[in-house]
């Protein structure tokens, strides 16, 4: 089962995923207290269980250790939709309601997703 993430988990792996560069909990912290106030240990504990939960790696620098993503935003909300889908009871059903709740951008996006990539047994 994929955990989902809670809105500090969030907001960090944003950053991760955004700068897509190696970070310690100092990096973090410094970005996040622009825009709110956090304690280092806050954001340490919190970075600790992203690397506990597999979406952070680390090494030791010195006394702290640098973050990185273990993969990108789009292939962990790939798991969390494949989560989601395999716990529903009625796969074509959920399938079904998903594609009915569509934008015309996310259609296409989908469209051209499958462009890229077709479906098992629909490769020519």
């Amino acid at each position: 089962m994929v955990r989902r993430l809670g809105e500090l988990e969030s907001t960090i792996m944003d950053r991760m995923w955004a700068t897509n560069a190696p970070a310690s909990v100092r990096d973090v912290l410094e970005h996040l207290q622009r825009e709110r106030t956090i304690a280092y240990t806050t954001v340490m504990t919190v970075m600790d269980k992203l690397h506990t939960k597999g979406l952070l790696k680390r090494e030791p620098v010195g006394r702290a250790y640098v973050y990185e993503t273990v993969s990108s935003k789009e292939a962990y909300t790939a798991e969390v939709m494949r989560d989601s889908l395999s716990r529903s009871g009625n796969r074509a059903a959920t399938l079904v309601h998903f594609l009915e709740r569509l934008t015309p951008e996310e259609a296409n996006a989908l469209d051209a997703a499958l462009q890229v990539y077709p479906p098992k047994g629909r490769r020519s």
